[in-house]
Parts: structure tokens; C-alpha cells; sequence
């Protein structure tokens, strides 16, 4: 399949890049055609220019500084998002690439009369993984997954429905032991591995 690997995290010797790396090469070993989106390294602009916006609910969206990172999107068949949690939600670079690149007749087509927007993504899996420095339960219990809910709900559910969707979050995750990193590696083998070749 055509997979794209979206990073999102500012400093190169983080475990979000390391995680990275581990699901392109693993995507590769199973001839998987893959595509990295360093959101930093290509520098990434997060913000919403004043055209995107004004050109939102016209005819059609103005998605001429984003045609790049549009197109490998649209073309993707498989989604892996790799990021921290931050104060429990998106690092600021990646929600900027969902509010520009996730825009009207690329992820979705609006409804008439600003009903349901209707998708067109043809993804078929998707996987977050995501490292927290807060404890499982305070994300569980307390505030009940905010990002896998956007994400799962909101997000794909607004854009690409039917999508199998999993995430994986490594909660504590300031300075996680080395078996605890190596449980979650294994952990996105087993999705990973389980994604059609074709």
C-alpha cells in the first residue's frame, strides 16, 4: 500500500522520531511504499493563511501553498501519525497540518447548506502513536482520551470513514525504561504487520 508517515516533533533524538523510524522501516521490510512527512523538518507552516480561509466555503479552497503535502494525503492508502501529546491534544504543528491540509474538496467535500460534510479520503488504516508525560489514568479516567476521541470521532470519522483505526500511547513517557519502549515496538509490529501488501 501507499503509507504516509507523519512525524510531528521538534528535537531529532526524540522517541517520537525513533518510533518513526521503526514504523517506516517496518512498513518498508513489508514492501510497503512509503512516504515520510517531517512536519519540522520541512518546516512546516501550522498557521491558517488568510486565503485558505477566505477560500473555505467559496467554490474551491485555495490549497496552492499546501498542494504538496495535499497530494500525498489524497494518494495515501495507510496513515501513521507520530507525536506527542501536549497538555492533551495535538502539538500546535500538527493540528495546523489538519486545519490546512484536512480542508474542503481535498479530506472532504462540504454538505449543501453547511450540513454533514461528506468524506473522500480513501484510507483504509490508520495508526497513532503517541507519547504522554502524563499517567495512563489521568488521560483514561480523568479526561477520557481526548486525542484518540478527535481523532477517531471528529477527524476520520468525519474523512475517511470505514477506516480501521488504531492508536497506541506510552503514558510517563519522560524517561521510559528501554523493556517499556520495546513492548510498544512490538506492539506496533503486530498492527503494522497485519496491513495488506496490496
Amino acid at each position: 500500500m501507499k503509507c504516509l508517515v507523519v512525524v510531528a516533533h521538534p528535537l531529532p533524538d526524540s522517541l517520537c522520531r525513533s518510533l518513526a523510524r521503526f514504523a517506516t522501516e517496518r512498513l518498508e521490510a513489508a514492501g510497503h511504499q512509503v512516504t515520510v512527512e517531517d512536519l519540522y523538518g520541512s518546516g512546516f507552516d501550522a498557521a491558517l493563511t488568510e486565503a485558505e480561509r477566505r477560500s473555505y466555503y467559496a467554490a474551491a479552497f485555495d490549497a496552492s501553498a499546501v498542494a504538496d503535502e495535499a497530494a500525498r494525503l489524497t494518494e495515501a492508502e495507510a496513515l501513521v501519525l507520530v507525536f506527542p501529546t501536549w497538555w492533551y491534544g495535538f502539538p500546535a504543528i500538527l493540528k495546523g497540518w489538519f486545519d490546512r491540509v484536512w480542508a474542503p474538496g481535498i479530506a472532504f467535500d462540504h454538505g449543501a447548506d453547511f450540513g454533514p460534510i461528506k468524506p473522500r479520503l480513501g484510507l483504509r488504516h490508520v495508526l497513532a502513536i503517541t507519547t504522554l508525560g502524563s499517567p495512563w489514568w489521568i488521560d483514561t479516567l480523568v479526561l477520557w482520551q481526548p486525542v484518540r476521541r478527535i481523532l477517531r470521532i471528529a477527524i476520520l470519522g468525519a474523512c475517511a470513514r470505514g477506516v480501521r483505526f488504531n492508536m497506541l500511547s506510552l503514558h510517563s513517557a519522560e524517561k521510559p525504561a528501554r523493556e517499556r519502549v520495546a513492548r510498544l515496538e512490538t506492539r506496533i509490529a503486530s498492527i503494522l504487520d497485519r496491513w495488506p501488501a496490496a
